[in-house]
């Protein structure tokens, strides 16, 4: 192989060129063993086929590119100007040079229509390398067959080796059993020595896992959940991952989220124990809380326990056992040196945010809690039924409110960020709208002032309370200043049943005493001051009746009321006093002043009664001054200029000026009754002589009226005497005018005008001192002038004086007026029996001037309407 590495390549160029292998041609043919017989063409069958039939070959899988250049490239081989020899020898070069597609050459060739040529020419070239190829095989067919006998030598040698080989194999075998069976012997014992020492090494490894295991199955049946979660901390952290390869390892890490469950669900179950009970524990520990706020107040305990309660030691709901030692000491005396917190086992609540902590689920534990919480609330902030009958329902109410917050404030404290102050404030002022809107609404069923009274003492407890806990109670205070309002009501209603008793039991006289202990009585009770009073003997005579000092003092029974439900509700002295006045004006512009109107209008009130409530209100007006100094003095105020002013003045007016006009049409009422019994002879033919007796009547009444007016203002009793003047005056007017008397006489006028003067008589006699002289005498002018013009047949000075506004004699007779009587006159004479047969002369006169005045009076009435 080496000689032929050595030899020159058959095909390179030769200077000389001559063929290496022409000397040896025809032994090579001869003795070649690869020489055959000459074989067809591989390529002439297929030129063949191609001459035949224009087939193109099966196209390559080649880049479109290569085809372009190809196809190009054998369009230019094909010039006109060379010679087919020369084009052949191209075409062969192509073919010799492309390996895989010949497309393009072989159209070159059939497109110059020389195929037969090129056939030929390529037959040629194929002969050429066949000579080639057996030139070169003949040059190594020595070498090889020297090769050939080189290896059968070998083989002889290789197979004697091969023998050797294996007796020595077998010798070796022999000798190595011993040792073998020996060695195995060694590796089984150090196998065992390897086994029992890592058998030492994993159960030291094993046994303090297996105790840590036993002490937590320990803890657990304990039910010290704490320590066992802890030692399940320890355990899974510290010591499994140590012993990881164990079967057993596996299945105890299987079990430590169960062991956590499981510890879960205990821990929450005693959390949920703890719920139940302190739902039922919060009403002692609101109680406890509010009972030491009482004390540090100096306020009543009664507020705070009913005293129906008993006091009887009871067990704590968390033990189960009662906690206090000496059984013989009461619970109260037991309790003052505990807290609220102080009755409650809070140690489920932190235990359970230990676990939940180290279990990661510390929001899980806190949404739970606060969600619980918020329903307990809602349960804690349900009224009680019928709260509002009676202070034991308010009282419950407080106390579940009271111990719910202390409960969540003392967490606050020690659960360490359980429950947060902003979390908390929101719960408290949720809570606090609902207890607002609670109070609000059960308190406007209150209708006992006193209830009212003890509802605000708890209340202004209950907002220390809480507020002595870090809450905010000025809501509470805004609240009370409402049900202030509403006291303010319930009181004015009770005051309504106290004005009114009042008035049902008096008589209305003025109060007589006969002895100074019972004058004493009435002047230290109600501020009257009068030297006249004071120098009579006894007996003496108040001018009011007993409802006036009665009255008086109940306005301040109401005073001292308001200011105990408006003490302590942190207000200013300016606002306290502002208070109590703006209520006490409600007394009385509403609540007294309703009372004296319903009393007025009452029908079964004579008017002696009307004229002493009259004289009532006077004196009840005068103690507007004493009751704005009792209030100043209530109230502590420094300076009651600036203080508002107390209506007493304006009601008592108001009410006496209905008073005044109920006196008027109770007095016209009487005098109507009188006047009803009025019956005149209108077809009198002289009068009597006397004035009629219905008359006489009812002037002895207006005197005895008038001289009861003597305690009365002296405007009002000027003013009921001219207006029961005035209406005399109009009904004698009314009786002569009234158009159901269509005739009268002379004697009928004559009459009424003794019955006129009889009231000029009257109102001369100054039944009511202080008038002016003739006042009275003016409201019988009109009726005196009308008379004096009938009576005298003074036609001539009414004609003459009509229409002149001085010192006219007949100023007030209306022609209309006359008309009128002048006509019944005349209707009277002519139905007469003799009127028209036997007339005198004077008579006939007469009668012819009355028809002349009778066409004047028209005249003048017709003047006057136009």
């Amino acid at each position: 192989m080496s000689n032929y590495d050595e030899k020159q390549n058959p095909f390179a160029d030769d200077e000389s060129g001559a063929n290496p292998f022409d000397e040896e041609e025809e032994e090579t043919e001869s003795t070649n063993p690869f020489n055959e017989a000459p074989a067809e063409n591989p390529l002439n069958p297929v030129l063949t086929t191609l001459s035949s039939t224009p087939v193109m070959p099966k196209p390559r899988n080649k880049t479109r590119f290569k085809m372009k250049s190809s196809i190009s490239f054998a369009r230019n081989l094909i010039p006109p100007e060379e010679t087919i020899a020369h084009h052949h020898e191209l075409f062969l070069q192509e073919i010799e040079a492309v390996d895989e597609y010949w497309g393009p050459t072989f159209r070159g060739v059939y497109e110059s229509g020389e195929h037969e040529q090129f056939l030929e020419r390529l037959e040629e070239r194929i002969k050429k390398h066949d000579r080639d190829i057996e030139r070169m095989c003949s040059h190594h067919y020595q070498g090889f067959i020297d090769s050939v006998r080189d290896l059968i030598r070998v083989r002889s040698d290789a197979s004697q080796l091969k023998q050797e080989v294996v007796n020595i194999d077998t010798e070796v075998r022999n000798s190595a059993a011993k040792v073998i069976a020996v060695s195995e012997k060694l590796v089984k014992a150090r196998t065992v020595e390897s086994n029992i020492s890592m058998t030492i090494s994993s159960l030291s490894l094993c046994l303090p896992v297996l105790q840590m295991f036993s002490k937590l199955s320990k803890q657990m049946r304990e039910k010290k959940y704490h320590p066992a979660l802890k030692t399940l901390e320890q355990l899974e952290q510290t010591h499994l991952p140590r012993i990881a390869n164990y079967r057993f390892s596996k299945q105890m890490r299987e079990q430590i989220p169960k062991l956590r469950e499981s510890i879960k669900e205990a821990s929450m179950t005693d959390l949920k124990d703890f719920l139940e009970n302190i739902r039922k524990y919060s009403p002692k520990m609101g109680e406890i809380a509010m009972r030491h706020t009482a004390e540090m107040m100096e306020m009543d305990l009664s507020s705070v326990t009913s005293p129906s309660q008993q006091r009887q030691p009871q067990p704590n709901p968390f033990t189960g056992e009662i906690e206090y030692e000496a059984l013989s000491e009461s619970t109260y005396n037991t309790e003052e040196d505990l807290s609220a917190p102080d009755l409650v086992d809070f140690s489920p609540v932190y235990r359970c945010l230990h676990i939940y902590t180290v279990l990661g689920e510390r929001d899980i534990y806190e949404r739970y809690y606060r969600k619980q919480r918020a329903q307990q609330s809602a349960l804690t902030l349900q009224p009680p039924t019928s709260m509002h009958e009676e202070i034991d329902g308010y009282r419950t109410y407080f106390h579940g409110i009271v111990g719910f917050f202390v409960c969540e404030d003392h967490i606050l404290n020690t659960g360490g960020g359980l429950v947060s102050r902003g979390y908390l404030e929101e719960v408290w002022s949720g809570a606090l709208s609902k207890i607002i809107v609670t109070l609000r609404t059960h308190s406007a069923y209150c209708t006992d002032a006193g209830l009212m009274l003890k509802i605000k003492n708890l209340i202004m407890l209950f907002a220390s309370t809480l507020r002595s806990y870090g809450y905010c109670a000025d809501r509470l205070y805004e609240l009370l200043q409402e049900l202030r309002d509403h006291y303010n009501e319930v009181l004015m209603q009770r005051w309504v049943s106290r004005f009114r008793d009042i008035f049902e039991a008096d008589n209305y006289h003025p109060i007589q005493v006969a002895t100074p202990v019972e004058y004493n009585n009435i002047t230290s009770s109600f501020p009257y001051e009068s030297s006249n009073l004071d120098s009579l003997n006894y007996p003496k005579t108040f001018p009011f009746s007993a409802m006036v000092p009665r009255v008086y003092i109940e306005v301040k029974e109401f005073v001292i009321s308001c200011m105990e439900f408006s003490r302590d509700l942190q207000l200013t002295q300016t606002e306290l006093d502002e208070t109590v006045r703006r209520s006490t004006n409600l007394l009385l512009t509403r609540t007294l002043s309703g009372c004296l109107s319903s009393l007025i209008r009452k029908p079964g009130l004579s008017l002696l009664q009307l004229i002493q409530i009259v004289i009532n209100t006077v004196h009840l007006e005068d103690t507007n001054i004493y009751l704005e100094n009792f209030i100043t003095e209530v109230t502590e105020i420094e300076d009651s200029n600036q203080t508002a002013r107390l209506q007493a003045r304006s009601i008592f007016k108001d009410t006496r000026a209905e008073a005044e006009e109920h006196i008027y049409k109770k007095l016209v009422s009487k005098m109507n009754e009188f006047i009803e019994l009025a019956n005149y002879d209108w077809t009198l033919s002289e009068p009597s002589g006397t004035a009629s007796l219905w008359l006489m009547d009812l002037i002895a009444f207006l005197k005895s009226v008038f001289e009861s007016f003597t305690n009365l203002p002296t405007r009002l009793a000027q003013m009921c005497c001219m207006s029961s003047c005035q209406h005399l005056a109009r009904s004698l007017m009314s009786m002569l005018t009234d158009e159901s008397v269509k005739s009268l006489t002379s004697g009928a006028l004559n009459q009424l005008d003794l019955d006129l003067c009889q009231c000029e008589t009257f109102a001369v006699s100054e039944p009511v001192p202080g008038l002016e002289e003739g006042v009275l005498l003016m409201c019988f002018s009109d009726l005196r002038q009308l008379l004096d013009l009938f009576v005298s047949w003074d036609w001539t000075t009414y004609f003459a004086d009509f229409g002149k506004t001085e010192k006219s004699k007949y100023q007030r007779v209306q022609p209309a007026t006359a008309l009128l009587i002048l006509e019944k006159l005349r209707d009277s004479d002519k139905k007469s029996v003799f009127g028209n047969i036997s007339l005198n002369k004077k008579e006939r006169d007469k009668v012819k001037l009355l028809e002349v005045v009778t066409r004047q009076l028209r005249g003048l009435v017709q003047q006057t309407t136009s």
